[in-house]
């Protein structure tokens, strides 16, 4: 029988998104099968301490958005070059068992942009997803856009502004036309974004994107369906069929995704055209490889009812609730949540390998 693998689930953190990596993390907790993998579940809380849960107790308490972080002497810390693991409690030097594979289920900042794999990558540890550069990419919806941009990828017309930037709202609308979206650069699940119908609008839509980055993109309004595509691989990636969001609200904000029941539904495949649909998966591909992503990422499209298709973003760590859209395209594809889970951390393993391979010296 083959040996187990011992995968340590990362979630939680810093960033705005903290309550959805929860529910990410238990339901991938959920599907993994525990003939394969033992698991090890390392939670890092608002203030990011990290907490070792060595029985993923902590992620077995159904979809709740909340854990409760109370035991110091669970604090855990990864030392770089500690053999045969990196993987210490907090205050000694007592060595955890060895880790196969690091699952980084981390959405946002401090975990979805380079940071953790920056750390995992010099604790030498294999991680399932995209590596530093792909993750920071991914991260900064304004180097994402240009570097789609520069690859000749379709793609909507925007503006990036740092603050302190003098921010005329005249030139904005005359750039962009109205009405028009402000967002933070590096965030994601709608999180911090304003849609803005008139001037009055404008000031407290910048104030708010303010709130959570030092840098914002604002976007002009793209009449379109909301189309989604899921991408797999690490060299040579595959693409899943795509999938639609059909908005009830004003647009896909927070609370359409996550707490507003009505707020949205998903038609997963697509209805659209094969030749669309065609389109709208070598894009996907092209885009990843663009963006030098690796192990997954979901790319968001507008398509226009003249069938143009224009490429609206990255997500280098999507979601993994039960409705969430990337592994539900696989399944649509042919690929179960838990084969999914499974390629995975193969393509993680994989690149991991290639990498030990590589000369680091003469």
């Amino acid at each position: 029988m083959k040996k187990k693998l011992r995968v340590a689930l990362l979630f939680g953190g810093k960033s705005a998104e903290h309550e959805i990596s929860l529910i990410s993390a238990r339901n991938i907790v959920a599907a993994m099968d525990r003939r394969k993998y033992d698991i090890v579940a390392i939670g890092i809380d608002k203030q990011g301490r990290w907490h070792l849960d060595q029985n993923a107790k902590l992620l077995l308490g159904g979809d709740k958005a909340k854990v409760e972080f109370h035991d110091d002497k669970n604090a855990a810390a990864i030392m770089p070059g500690k053999s045969p693991t990196p993987m210490v409690r907090r205050g000694g030097a007592v060595g955890l068992s060895a880790i196969d594979v690091v699952f980084p289920i981390l959405h946002g900042p401090f975990g979805e942009d380079g940071t953790v794999q920056g750390l995992l990558k010099l604790a030498n540890l294999p991680f399932v997803g995209a590596g530093v550069l792909g993750s920071a990419v991914g991260m900064d919806k304004d180097v994402m856009k240009r570097l789609l941009r520069d690859a000749g990828i379709a793609i909507g017309k925007f503006m990036a502004f740092e603050r302190g930037d003098k921010i005329s709202f005249a030139k904005v609308k005359r750039t962009l036309g109205m009405p028009l979206f402000v967002k933070p650069a590096n965030l994601g699940s709608s999180v911090g974004i304003s849609k803005v119908t008139k001037p009055g609008q404008f000031s407290a839509a910048l104030k708010e994107a303010f709130r959570y980055d030092s840098k914002i993109v604002i976007e002009e309004f793209i009449a379109g369906r909301e189309i989604e595509c899921s991408v797999l691989g690490n060299e040579n990636p595959i693409a899943s069929l795509p999938g639609e969001i059909v908005v009830n609200r004003d647009f896909y904000s927070y609370d359409a995704k996550y707490l507003d029941a009505q707020g949205s539904r998903l038609e997963i495949p697509a209805k659209l055209p094969a030749k669309v649909i065609k389109e709208i998966r070598e894009t996907a591909v092209k885009a990843y490889k663009a963006l030098c992503c690796q192990g997954m990422g979901r790319i968001d499209f507008f398509v226009q009812a003249n069938g143009r298709v224009l490429v609206n973003e990255i997500n280098t760590i999507p979601g993994f609730t039960k409705i969430s859209m990337y592994p539900k395209m696989w399944e649509a594809t042919g690929i179960s949540y838990s084969k999914l889970i499974d390629r995975l951390i193969a393509l993680a393993l994989e690149r991991f390998r290639q990498e030990q391979r590589l000369r680091t010296s003469k």
